[in-house]
């Protein structure tokens, strides 16, 4: 940006003048571009080289779901019988994500944020997380008796805590190490 005339606020408003600038393209929009354009090249020849016959996509940012990782590429996998792409619980899903991040931050020298679905997988295992929270909640309000999920990712167990924050009648607590931590809704006397 540059200031082509300085304002004024005068007194009391009177007097006062706009000040005038002139917007110059970021440097930042063209590197994000460019990041995007080969994060989609390399994961179209990474599953090229999987030999899994599937379409990539930019997918554009929606309100809920996995975008609240805040990444501002994100690609959607499209295609027939992707689910070896996903494996168990999204693992492998993750795992080329964090590949794929690995690959296109080194060859942009600088930490790039991206975020890979299929076929909506991220989208619909977030709203499954979100409603397993609030019935589990349910239950523990009923019996007044802890429960504890099974063990998940890093991501999963936040969208557990961020789904019960609010809710006054329990509180949520992640218990145990590494791959078997899991979260733990508690009965919240009032």
């Amino acid at each position: 940006m540059v200031v082509l005339k300085k304002g004024r606020p005068g007194f009391l408003g009177f007097g006062a003048e706009e000040a005038r600038v002139r917007v110059i393209r970021h440097r930042l929009e063209e590197a994000e571009r460019a990041s995007l354009i080969l994060a989609k090249e390399m994961l179209e020849k990474l599953l090229n080289l999987m030999k899994v016959s599937a379409s990539v996509r930019v997918k554009e940012p929606s309100s809920s779901g996995e975008i609240r990782e805040r990444a501002p590429i994100a690609l959607d996998i499209s295609g027939e019988d992707l689910g070896i792409l996903i494996g168990r619980r999204g693992n492998t899903l993750s795992s080329l994500q964090y590949l794929l991040y690995l690959m296109v931050s080194h060859q942009m020298k600088a930490r790039v944020l991206l975020s890979i679905d299929v076929e909506g997988y991220r989208e619909r295992r977030y709203e499954a997380l979100k409603n397993l929270a609030l019935r589990m909640a349910e239950r523990v309000r009923d019996t007044g008796q802890s429960v504890t999920l099974e063990p998940m990712s890093p991501s999963e167990r936040r969208i557990i805590h961020l789904a019960l924050q609010d809710h006054t009648e329990v509180i949520t607590q992640s218990i145990g190490e590494g791959e078997t931590r899991k979260v733990t809704i508690r009965y919240e006397k009032q």
